[in-house]
């Protein structure tokens, strides 16, 4: 089977769908089946499976920043690929967001499956309902990676939704070297943004032992501010935007992998790249999260925007070598369950699935 997955944002730049995008197709090339991976590229293709089609541009959405490709080039490169590459089935990521896979939904060249990692409501499902459920009947398979970001689109798209939690590839972090360390350390990675929480967790650090240090990876609108609110801490590293090699070296030297996010977080898949590497997980109570760890299992979670909490959490995996072995072992048996070769499996059926149901019917 010939399989091509189309992401809406930019491939060369960090973000949680672009990761599952190429992870998942290059799970599905391993299993056999030939997968060509379309979206927009701010450098060169991260990997050689990949057919760049243009730059991207930055929009707000759900309070974040997306890169997306909306611009016609980009579409005409689209339209161009999914003609030249034949495809027996095309899996769209976010595929009501402007750009590529908006335009596969109108030429629709093969049989179609969506997966929507949304959660939490879309400007463009409140502005264009009618517009939006036109483009979504247009699939012919939908999925969601979390019951968050079903009920989002179910909510307001209508339809039925298949639930496939979001994977991760085991290799990279079980044959990674760590990154050194100089004491007791936490990592931060994500966008410097409000509903990710950084604020908190610099509170949070307020209150641990001065032998704790913390790096934190990424940037966004906050940087600026919280350095400059930080700047007689010496324990900050600011890391910047990093590599996935570098963030799989860092995950697996820190102590502690904190995920504080206020809002917003549909599926935790930096939770599971800590377990992954062997690193023990304090996070905020939220749905999303709580999609990959079972409180005080898999991960200890405390109330989003709590100091106070977050801070106590963290010390009691620091201070107590036993509740940190405790919880990297559970999380590496959590982490083996959304192994990224098991989603490759379960999509393959479904792309199977829409493959024969669609297929002109002889006689």
């Amino acid at each position: 089977m010939r399989i091509g997955i189309i992401c809406p944002y930019s491939l060369t730049l960090p973000g949680g769908v672009q990761m599952q995008v190429l992870g998942l197709a290059r799970a599905l090339s391993r299993s056999g089946h030939p997968t060509r991976v379309l979206g927009p590229c701010d450098g060169p293709p991260p990997d050689p499976n990949v057919t760049p089609l243009g730059n991207s541009l930055p929009a707000i959405a759900n309070g974040s920043i997306a890169p997306v490709a909306p611009d016609p080039s980009c579409q005409l490169r689209a339209i161009r690929a999914m003609r030249d590459e034949s495809f027996d089935v095309i899996h769209l990521h976010e595929p009501l967001a402007p750009g590529p896979t908006m335009t596969a939904l109108l030429v629709r060249s093969a049989p179609l499956l969506g997966t929507f990692h949304l959660a939490g409501g879309s400007l463009a499902y409140d502005l264009l309902p009618r517009a939006t459920r036109f483009l979504a009947n247009r699939l012919d398979l939908r999925v969601a990676v979390s019951p968050d970001a079903r009920d989002t689109a179910r909510d307001a798209l209508g339809g039925s939704y298949e639930l496939l939690y979001n994977g991760v590839e085991l290799t990279p972090y079980q044959a990674a070297e760590p990154a050194s360390t100089g004491g007791p350390t936490v990592l931060f990675i994500g966008r410097h943004e409000p509903r990710k929480g950084l604020g908190v967790l610099l509170d949070a650090l307020a209150r641990l032992p001065e032998t704790v240090r913390l790096w934190v990876a990424g940037s966004g609108p906050e940087t600026a501010a919280l350095q400059a609110r930080t700047a007689d801490d010496p324990r900050i590293e600011w890391l910047g935007t990093i590599t996935d090699s570098e963030k799989i070296a860092r995950l697996k030297g820190a102590d502690v992998l904190c995920a504080p996010s206020l809002r917003g977080e549909s599926f935790g898949i930096v939770l599971l790249e800590a377990m992954a590497a062997g690193t023990a997980v304090v996070a905020s109570d939220l749905p999303g999260y709580r999609n990959v760890a079972r409180p005080d299992l898999d991960a200890l979670l405390v109330p989003p925007g709590d100091s106070q909490a977050l801070a106590g959490a963290i010390d009691r995996v620091l201070s107590s070598a036993s509740e940190s072995s405790r919880l990297v072992e559970a999380g590496h048996v959590r982490a083996e369950a959304f192994s990224m070769s098991g989603l490759a499996d379960h999509y393959l059926q479904r792309y199977e699935r829409i493959a024969v149901a669609t297929r002109p019917k002889r006689g």
